[in-house]
């Protein structure tokens, strides 16, 4: 199954002190760094989202999420999308925390509903709930949720 973003912003409410914006080059180019990999690049504002940026109170408001995020329609979207570094495009946002009843965590679940586990007791009620439910129902995430807490696991 493709990773299919929900745009909910969480990833990158704290990107803020690993993308930094080093120079305004053009109205809406902007000469960064990827912190973490010590990576510069170009970011462009994308054209469908330069109305949206130029509205500055959500990074005012967050002043540790990424410079390039902002608020639409009830998402948060990335502005930078086609010119994201790297970090940025290969991340998979943890969708579900899985733990035993006592709270130990045993397992995660990504944004393309993979699980992420080395329990084999687990992995197998997982599996039982893919033979079930088809990962492409609307309605898949909130039917494993119920099906991991069915099987006595604490889900987050």
């Amino acid at each position: 199954m493709v990773f299919s973003c929900r745009q909910c912003g969480t990833c990158c409410m704290y990107l803020g002190d690993y993308i930094v914006i080093e120079k305004q080059i053009g109205p809406f180019s902007f000469e960064c760094e990827s912190v973490s990999t010590g990576t510069p690049f170009v970011a462009v504002i994308d054209e469908d989202k330069r109305e949206i940026f130029s509205d500055h109170s959500f990074p005012d408001q967050h002043p540790h999420a990424c410079r390039f995020l902002r608020p639409d329609s009830g998402l948060i979207r990335c502005t930078i999308h086609r010119d994201s570094p790297a970090q940025c495009k290969y991340y998979r946002c943890v969708v579900m925390r899985i733990a035993d009843p006592g709270g130990k965590q045993l397992g995660y679940v990504t944004g393309n509903l993979s699980l992420h586990a080395d329990d084999p007791v687990l992995r197998a009620v997982w599996e039982e709930a893919e033979r079930a439910i088809p990962s492409c129902n609307p309605d898949a995430e909130r039917l494993y949720q119920h099906t991991l807490e069915a099987h006595g696991y604490r889900v987050e």
